[in-house]
Protein backbone atom coordinates (compact mmCIF):
# COMPACT_ATOMS: atom_id res chain seq x y z
CA UNK A 1 0.00 0.00 0.00
CA UNK A 2 1.52 3.37 -0.78
CA UNK A 3 2.76 5.54 2.04
CA UNK A 4 0.11 7.72 3.34
CA UNK A 5 -2.91 6.26 2.27
CA UNK A 6 -5.78 4.62 4.32
CA UNK A 7 -6.81 1.35 3.84
CA UNK A 8 -10.81 1.61 4.41
CA UNK A 9 -13.48 -0.65 5.54
CA UNK A 10 -14.38 -3.48 2.99
CA UNK A 11 -11.33 -2.09 0.71
CA UNK A 12 -9.28 -5.41 -1.03
CA UNK A 13 -7.56 -6.88 1.79
CA UNK A 14 -9.20 -5.09 4.59
CA UNK A 15 -9.16 -6.79 8.06
CA UNK A 16 -13.11 -6.80 8.09
CA UNK A 17 -13.14 -7.97 4.45
CA UNK A 18 -10.84 -11.06 5.45
CA UNK A 19 -13.39 -11.94 7.82
CA UNK A 20 -16.58 -11.55 5.89
CA UNK A 21 -15.12 -14.18 3.62
CA UNK A 22 -13.57 -16.46 6.44
CA UNK A 23 -17.70 -16.13 7.45
CA UNK A 24 -19.30 -17.02 4.26
CA UNK A 25 -17.28 -19.85 3.60
CA UNK A 26 -17.68 -21.68 7.04
CA UNK A 27 -21.79 -20.84 6.36
CA UNK A 28 -20.89 -22.82 2.97
CA UNK A 29 -18.78 -25.53 4.48
CA UNK A 30 -20.63 -26.17 7.62
CA UNK A 31 -23.20 -28.77 6.58
CA UNK A 32 -23.64 -31.24 3.55
CA UNK A 33 -26.15 -33.65 2.58
CA UNK A 34 -26.95 -36.45 4.45
CA UNK A 35 -27.10 -39.60 2.76
CA UNK A 36 -30.57 -40.83 2.79
CA UNK A 37 -32.43 -42.53 5.89
CA UNK A 38 -33.13 -45.98 6.21
CA UNK A 39 -36.60 -47.23 6.23
CA UNK A 40 -37.88 -50.59 7.13
CA UNK A 41 -40.92 -51.87 5.51
CA UNK A 42 -43.22 -50.27 7.70
CA UNK A 43 -41.99 -47.05 7.17
CA UNK A 44 -42.06 -47.35 3.83
CA UNK A 45 -45.60 -48.23 3.81
CA UNK A 46 -46.54 -45.50 5.81
CA UNK A 47 -44.65 -42.93 3.56
CA UNK A 48 -46.47 -44.65 0.60
CA UNK A 49 -49.64 -44.25 2.33
CA UNK A 50 -49.88 -40.91 3.06
CA UNK A 51 -47.85 -39.51 -0.20
CA UNK A 52 -50.74 -41.55 -1.81
CA UNK A 53 -53.80 -39.66 0.07
CA UNK A 54 -52.40 -36.65 -0.63
CA UNK A 55 -51.85 -37.43 -4.74
CA UNK A 56 -55.20 -39.27 -4.66
CA UNK A 57 -57.06 -36.13 -2.21
CA UNK A 58 -55.30 -33.48 -5.09
CA UNK A 59 -56.58 -35.11 -7.91
CA UNK A 60 -60.14 -35.03 -6.30
CA UNK A 61 -59.84 -31.61 -5.57
CA UNK A 62 -58.83 -30.83 -8.83
CA UNK A 63 -61.76 -32.92 -10.15
CA UNK A 64 -64.82 -30.89 -7.88
CA UNK A 65 -62.84 -27.50 -9.09
CA UNK A 66 -63.71 -28.59 -12.71
CA UNK A 67 -67.30 -29.46 -11.51
CA UNK A 68 -67.64 -25.99 -10.21
CA UNK A 69 -68.18 -26.89 -6.31
CA UNK A 70 -64.80 -24.85 -5.22
CA UNK A 71 -64.64 -21.73 -5.78
CA UNK A 72 -61.68 -19.07 -5.93
CA UNK A 73 -58.12 -20.34 -6.39
CA UNK A 74 -56.63 -24.13 -5.97
CA UNK A 75 -53.57 -24.61 -5.60
CA UNK A 76 -52.41 -28.58 -6.17
CA UNK A 77 -49.61 -30.13 -4.53
CA UNK A 78 -49.21 -32.91 -6.81
CA UNK A 79 -45.68 -34.17 -7.31
CA UNK A 80 -44.02 -32.50 -4.30
CA UNK A 81 -45.64 -35.25 -2.03
CA UNK A 82 -42.03 -36.46 -0.50
CA UNK A 83 -41.01 -32.64 0.98
CA UNK A 84 -43.72 -32.86 3.27
CA UNK A 85 -44.25 -36.17 4.13
CA UNK A 86 -40.04 -36.81 5.06
CA UNK A 87 -40.31 -33.88 6.73
CA UNK A 88 -43.06 -34.40 9.14
CA UNK A 89 -41.71 -38.03 9.77
CA UNK A 90 -38.42 -35.93 11.31
CA UNK A 91 -40.59 -33.77 13.12
CA UNK A 92 -41.74 -33.56 16.96
CA UNK A 93 -44.98 -33.14 18.61
CA UNK A 94 -44.96 -29.29 19.62
CA UNK A 95 -43.54 -28.67 16.20
CA UNK A 96 -45.33 -26.17 14.36
CA UNK A 97 -45.90 -26.11 10.49
CA UNK A 98 -47.07 -22.76 8.60
CA UNK A 99 -47.04 -22.43 4.86
CA UNK A 100 -48.04 -20.88 1.38
CA UNK A 101 -51.26 -21.03 -0.73
CA UNK A 102 -49.80 -24.85 -1.84
CA UNK A 103 -50.97 -26.21 1.22
CA UNK A 104 -53.45 -28.94 1.39
CA UNK A 105 -50.96 -31.85 1.43
CA UNK A 106 -49.42 -29.83 4.15
CA UNK A 107 -52.33 -29.92 6.10
CA UNK A 108 -52.96 -33.80 5.66
CA UNK A 109 -49.38 -34.16 6.67
CA UNK A 110 -50.02 -32.70 9.98
CA UNK A 111 -53.03 -34.82 10.36
CA UNK A 112 -55.97 -32.94 9.57
CA UNK A 113 -58.95 -34.88 8.74
CA UNK A 114 -59.82 -34.97 5.06
CA UNK A 115 -63.20 -34.12 5.64
CA UNK A 116 -62.91 -31.05 7.14
CA UNK A 117 -59.94 -29.92 4.43
CA UNK A 118 -62.68 -31.02 1.50
CA UNK A 119 -65.39 -29.20 3.24
CA UNK A 120 -63.25 -25.67 3.60
CA UNK A 121 -62.50 -25.81 0.11
CA UNK A 122 -66.11 -26.11 -0.78
CA UNK A 123 -67.14 -23.49 1.47
CA UNK A 124 -69.02 -25.62 4.14
CA UNK A 125 -69.47 -25.11 7.43
CA UNK A 126 -67.63 -27.94 8.37
CA UNK A 127 -64.23 -27.10 7.09
CA UNK A 128 -61.54 -26.05 9.15
CA UNK A 129 -62.24 -22.30 8.68
CA UNK A 130 -65.69 -22.86 9.15
CA UNK A 131 -66.30 -22.50 4.85
CA UNK A 132 -64.91 -18.88 5.45
CA UNK A 133 -61.51 -19.59 4.43
CA UNK A 134 -61.55 -21.40 1.38
CA UNK A 135 -58.23 -23.44 -0.19
CA UNK A 136 -55.85 -20.66 1.19
CA UNK A 137 -56.53 -19.72 4.34
CA UNK A 138 -56.78 -22.99 6.99
CA UNK A 139 -55.96 -23.31 10.64
CA UNK A 140 -55.52 -25.82 13.23
CA UNK A 141 -54.21 -24.79 16.29
CA UNK A 142 -54.68 -29.04 17.87
CA UNK A 143 -52.53 -30.03 14.70
CA UNK A 144 -49.98 -26.98 15.00
CA UNK A 145 -50.94 -25.82 11.55
CA UNK A 146 -50.87 -21.94 11.39
CA UNK A 147 -52.06 -21.81 7.65
CA UNK A 148 -52.11 -21.73 4.51
CA UNK A 149 -51.33 -17.77 3.79
CA UNK A 150 -52.81 -16.42 0.36
CA UNK A 151 -49.70 -13.38 0.28
CA UNK A 152 -46.77 -14.72 -1.19
CA UNK A 153 -44.10 -14.60 1.55
CA UNK A 154 -45.90 -13.90 4.27
CA UNK A 155 -45.89 -16.45 5.97
CA UNK A 156 -42.19 -17.01 6.47
CA UNK A 157 -42.35 -13.61 8.96
CA UNK A 158 -45.10 -15.95 11.01
CA UNK A 159 -43.05 -19.16 10.95
CA UNK A 160 -40.38 -16.76 12.08
CA UNK A 161 -42.16 -14.98 14.70
CA UNK A 162 -43.25 -18.82 15.89
CA UNK A 163 -40.01 -19.43 16.37
CA UNK A 164 -39.69 -16.54 18.69
CA UNK A 165 -41.85 -17.53 20.84
CA UNK A 166 -40.84 -21.28 21.01
CA UNK A 167 -37.21 -19.24 21.99
CA UNK A 168 -39.32 -17.06 24.36
CA UNK A 169 -40.66 -19.83 26.21
CA UNK A 170 -38.14 -22.29 25.90
CA UNK A 171 -40.19 -25.23 24.77
CA UNK A 172 -37.87 -26.96 22.50
CA UNK A 173 -40.58 -26.84 19.65
CA UNK A 174 -39.20 -25.44 15.72
CA UNK A 175 -41.17 -23.90 13.44
CA UNK A 176 -40.99 -25.40 10.07
CA UNK A 177 -41.76 -22.93 7.30
CA UNK A 178 -42.86 -23.70 3.72
CA UNK A 179 -42.48 -21.53 0.97
CA UNK A 180 -41.04 -21.80 -2.70
CA UNK A 181 -38.57 -20.47 -5.11
CA UNK A 182 -40.72 -17.24 -5.80
CA UNK A 183 -41.53 -16.16 -2.26
CA UNK A 184 -37.80 -16.83 -1.63
CA UNK A 185 -37.04 -13.51 -3.74
CA UNK A 186 -40.11 -11.22 -1.56
CA UNK A 187 -38.07 -8.73 1.05
CA UNK A 188 -39.36 -9.88 3.86
CA UNK A 189 -38.19 -13.33 3.51
CA UNK A 190 -34.57 -11.65 4.26
CA UNK A 191 -36.00 -9.19 7.24
CA UNK A 192 -36.88 -12.97 8.82
CA UNK A 193 -33.78 -14.20 8.12
CA UNK A 194 -31.64 -11.41 9.39
CA UNK A 195 -33.64 -11.87 12.48
CA UNK A 196 -34.07 -15.68 13.21
CA UNK A 197 -30.35 -15.62 12.94
CA UNK A 198 -29.66 -12.65 14.93
CA UNK A 199 -31.59 -14.23 18.14
CA UNK A 200 -31.04 -17.97 17.01
CA UNK A 201 -34.30 -18.36 16.47
CA UNK A 202 -35.45 -22.35 16.12
CA UNK A 203 -36.80 -22.10 13.01
CA UNK A 204 -36.30 -24.56 9.57
CA UNK A 205 -36.63 -22.85 6.57
CA UNK A 206 -37.80 -25.25 3.97
CA UNK A 207 -37.36 -24.07 -0.02
CA UNK A 208 -39.94 -25.82 -1.99
CA UNK A 209 -38.08 -25.27 -5.12
CA UNK A 210 -40.57 -26.50 -7.75
CA UNK A 211 -38.86 -24.94 -10.88
CA UNK A 212 -41.07 -22.13 -12.30
CA UNK A 213 -42.38 -20.33 -9.25
CA UNK A 214 -45.89 -18.93 -10.68
CA UNK A 215 -44.82 -19.85 -14.00
CA UNK A 216 -41.58 -18.42 -14.95
CA UNK A 217 -38.07 -20.70 -14.62
CA UNK A 218 -35.76 -20.20 -11.89
CA UNK A 219 -33.14 -19.87 -14.53
CA UNK A 220 -34.98 -16.53 -15.65
CA UNK A 221 -36.24 -14.55 -12.12
CA UNK A 222 -33.19 -15.24 -10.01
CA UNK A 223 -29.85 -14.36 -9.63
CA UNK A 224 -28.87 -17.33 -7.82
CA UNK A 225 -30.49 -20.21 -8.47
CA UNK A 226 -28.86 -21.84 -5.39
CA UNK A 227 -31.68 -21.39 -2.63
CA UNK A 228 -29.67 -23.20 -0.26
CA UNK A 229 -26.94 -20.35 -0.42
CA UNK A 230 -29.78 -17.44 0.25
CA UNK A 231 -29.14 -17.09 4.26
CA UNK A 232 -25.24 -16.92 3.53
CA UNK A 233 -24.78 -13.29 4.18
CA UNK A 234 -26.75 -14.01 7.69
CA UNK A 235 -24.92 -16.85 8.64
CA UNK A 236 -27.73 -19.49 8.19
CA UNK A 237 -26.44 -22.74 6.69
CA UNK A 238 -28.85 -24.25 4.17
CA UNK A 239 -28.26 -27.83 1.50
CA UNK A 240 -29.93 -28.71 -1.00
CA UNK A 241 -31.94 -31.61 -0.75
CA UNK A 242 -33.33 -34.25 -3.30
CA UNK A 243 -37.13 -33.50 -2.72
CA UNK A 244 -38.32 -35.85 -4.68
CA UNK A 245 -37.13 -38.85 -2.28
CA UNK A 246 -38.79 -39.36 0.75
CA UNK A 247 -35.78 -40.53 2.54
CA UNK A 248 -33.42 -37.51 1.67
CA UNK A 249 -35.77 -35.58 3.05
CA UNK A 250 -35.98 -37.20 6.21
CA UNK A 251 -32.57 -37.07 6.70
CA UNK A 252 -32.55 -33.57 6.32
CA UNK A 253 -35.23 -33.15 8.16
CA UNK A 254 -33.64 -34.72 11.33
CA UNK A 255 -30.54 -32.90 10.46
CA UNK A 256 -31.97 -29.50 10.16
CA UNK A 257 -34.24 -30.08 13.48
CA UNK A 258 -31.70 -30.89 15.69
CA UNK A 259 -29.47 -27.96 14.81
CA UNK A 260 -32.31 -25.46 15.34
CA UNK A 261 -33.16 -27.36 19.30
CA UNK A 262 -29.40 -27.43 19.81
CA UNK A 263 -29.79 -23.86 19.82
CA UNK A 264 -27.63 -22.88 16.78
CA UNK A 265 -30.60 -20.79 14.95
CA UNK A 266 -32.19 -21.61 12.01
CA UNK A 267 -31.39 -23.48 8.86
CA UNK A 268 -32.35 -23.33 5.29
CA UNK A 269 -33.38 -26.44 3.64
CA UNK A 270 -33.62 -26.53 -0.45
CA UNK A 271 -36.18 -28.84 -1.39
CA UNK A 272 -35.23 -29.97 -5.26
CA UNK A 273 -39.11 -30.75 -6.12
CA UNK A 274 -41.35 -30.62 -9.10
CA UNK A 275 -45.16 -30.21 -9.57
CA UNK A 276 -46.58 -31.80 -12.28
CA UNK A 277 -49.92 -29.62 -12.78
CA UNK A 278 -49.58 -25.57 -13.54
CA UNK A 279 -49.10 -23.11 -10.94
CA UNK A 280 -52.91 -23.41 -10.03
CA UNK A 281 -56.23 -24.26 -11.91
CA UNK A 282 -56.26 -21.49 -13.96
CA UNK A 283 -52.95 -22.13 -15.44
CA UNK A 284 -52.48 -24.32 -18.82
CA UNK A 285 -48.76 -24.45 -17.79
CA UNK A 286 -47.63 -23.52 -21.35
CA UNK A 287 -43.78 -22.43 -20.45
CA UNK A 288 -43.03 -26.23 -20.55
CA UNK A 289 -43.23 -28.83 -22.32
CA UNK A 290 -45.20 -31.91 -21.99
CA UNK A 291 -41.97 -34.36 -22.51
CA UNK A 292 -40.49 -32.54 -19.49
CA UNK A 293 -43.27 -33.41 -17.32
CA UNK A 294 -43.46 -36.70 -18.06
CA UNK A 295 -40.08 -37.93 -17.78
CA UNK A 296 -39.76 -36.20 -14.05
CA UNK A 297 -43.22 -38.59 -13.67
CA UNK A 298 -41.08 -41.53 -15.10
CA UNK A 299 -37.86 -41.14 -13.56
CA UNK A 300 -38.50 -39.05 -10.52
CA UNK A 301 -42.18 -39.59 -9.06
CA UNK A 302 -41.28 -39.92 -5.40
CA UNK A 303 -44.54 -42.43 -4.88
CA UNK A 304 -43.57 -44.47 -7.93
CA UNK A 305 -39.87 -44.51 -6.09
CA UNK A 306 -41.40 -45.89 -2.24
CA UNK A 307 -43.46 -48.29 -4.26
CA UNK A 308 -40.61 -50.09 -6.01
CA UNK A 309 -38.64 -50.34 -2.79
CA UNK A 310 -41.79 -52.09 -1.15
CA UNK A 311 -41.95 -54.67 -4.02
CA UNK A 312 -38.37 -55.20 -5.15
CA UNK A 313 -36.61 -54.73 -1.07
CA UNK A 314 -39.55 -55.31 1.17
CA UNK A 315 -40.95 -58.30 -0.27
CA UNK A 316 -44.56 -56.09 -0.84
CA UNK A 317 -46.80 -57.81 -3.27
CA UNK A 318 -49.16 -55.90 -6.12
CA UNK A 319 -52.21 -57.09 -3.82
CA UNK A 320 -50.88 -55.32 -0.88
CA UNK A 321 -50.36 -52.07 -2.47
CA UNK A 322 -53.82 -52.19 -4.52
CA UNK A 323 -54.97 -52.55 -0.80
CA UNK A 324 -53.58 -49.22 0.67
CA UNK A 325 -54.71 -47.41 -2.73
CA UNK A 326 -58.18 -48.60 -2.02
CA UNK A 327 -58.51 -47.40 1.38
CA UNK A 328 -56.84 -43.96 0.61
CA UNK A 329 -59.39 -43.43 -2.91
CA UNK A 330 -62.25 -44.83 -0.05
CA UNK A 331 -61.42 -42.04 2.64
CA UNK A 332 -61.07 -39.27 -0.19
CA UNK A 333 -64.24 -40.37 -2.12
CA UNK A 334 -66.20 -40.11 1.37
CA UNK A 335 -64.52 -36.36 1.78
CA UNK A 336 -65.73 -34.96 -1.53
CA UNK A 337 -69.29 -37.04 -0.77
CA UNK A 338 -69.33 -34.99 2.30
CA UNK A 339 -67.93 -31.66 1.33
CA UNK A 340 -70.94 -31.87 -1.49
CA UNK A 341 -73.60 -32.00 1.19
CA UNK A 342 -72.43 -30.83 4.35
CA UNK A 343 -74.48 -27.36 4.72
CA UNK A 344 -73.33 -23.97 3.76
CA UNK A 345 -72.35 -21.57 6.61
CA UNK A 346 -75.13 -19.73 7.93
CA UNK A 347 -75.34 -15.75 7.20
CA UNK A 348 -74.78 -14.85 10.53
CA UNK A 349 -71.33 -16.33 10.17
CA UNK A 350 -70.23 -13.10 8.45
CA UNK A 351 -69.72 -11.53 11.65
CA UNK A 352 -67.99 -14.07 13.67
CA UNK A 353 -63.93 -14.68 13.77
CA UNK A 354 -63.49 -10.68 13.18
CA UNK A 355 -62.28 -9.76 16.78
CA UNK A 356 -60.66 -11.68 19.54
CA UNK A 357 -63.29 -10.87 22.32
CA UNK A 358 -66.51 -8.98 21.94
CA UNK A 359 -65.54 -4.97 21.33
CA UNK A 360 -65.60 -3.38 24.54
CA UNK A 361 -68.64 -0.39 24.60
CA UNK A 362 -67.54 3.35 24.55
CA UNK A 363 -68.11 4.74 28.16
CA UNK A 364 -70.32 7.33 27.96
Amino acid sequence: MAAGKKQTVGEPGSASQAGSTTNIEQTLNRFSPPAPASFGRDEEMSAYREMLLIRRFEEKAGQLYGMGFIGGFCHLYIGQEAVVIGMQIAMKEGDQVVTGYRDHGHMLATGMESRGVMAELTGRRSGYSKGKGGSMHMFSKEKHFYGGHGIVGAQVSIGTGLGFANRYQSNGSVAITYFGDGAANQGQVYESFNMASLWKLPVVYVIENNRYAMGTSVNRASAETNFAHRGISFKIPGIQVDGMDVRAVKAAGDLALEHCRSGEGPMILEMLTYRYRGHSMSDPAKYRTRDEVQKMRAESDPIEQVRQRLIETHGASEDDLKAIDKEVRDIVADAAEFAQNDPEPDVSELWTDIYADAVPQAAE
